[in-house]
């Protein structure tokens, strides 16, 4: 399974990350971001297409580990539940280490209209992916659908309460608890 990035690429999201708090993400360019990382434009372009690629490069790794974690689910899992595994999985594979990083990517793209509208897709594209994953397992469409955008408005919800500096509890604990005020929403 994929991971966060290491090496050259992780001191260029750094670099990038440092830079865009700084000075603001349009102020900032692919030369000043390979500068502070130490190495050339060339460098930055072999390993990121654009600047906005350093903020969502853990798309995939997200969507990637959920799916293979859902395509291990117990087939009797109802799939609520199956979303539910798959998200703390992903959660706890992926963003234990992450919380600093993950509030000032937060502030960056908060402060970014472009860069909002890119998170909504990355949200939208891990809907369909998790909807499809359900769908093979042979998941009526109705309830694909509804599991999966349960599951990422919970972890959109949980994210949020976890980047918050007054927050002391792991994503994986806070996606099972959003998703435990739905479904106590839901039975009222």
């Amino acid at each position: 399974m994929g991971r966060w990035p290491t090496g050259s690429r992780e001191r260029l999201q750094q670099a990038a990350l440092a830079l865009f708090v700084e000075k603001g993400f349009d102020q900032t360019s692919v030369s000043d971001i390979a500068s502070r990382a130490g190495v050339t434009e060339r460098t930055f372009y072999r390993q990121f297409g654009e600047k906005r690629e350093v903020l969502f490069d853990g798309g995939e790794s997200l969507q990637l580990a959920i799916t293979e974690h859902l395509s291990t689910s117990p087939a009797d899992e109802r799939p609520l539940e199956a979303a539910e595994h798959a998200l703390v999985h992903a959660a706890t594979e992926l963003f234990s280490d992450r919380l600093p990083f993950a509030r000032k990517r937060q502030s960056v793209i908060d402060a970014n209209p472009e860069l909002q509208e890119r998170e909504l897709l990355k949200m939208a594209s891990l809907v369909d992916a998790i909807r499809d994953s359900l769908a093979s397992r042979h998941v009526p469409e109705t309830a694909s659908r509804l599991a999966a955008e349960m599951g990422v408005a919970a972890f959109k919800v949980a994210f949020g309460r976890w980047i918050d500096p007054a927050n002391d509890r792991s994503l994986a604990d806070l996606i099972r608890d959003c998703l435990d005020e739905m479904r106590d929403v839901a039975a009222h």
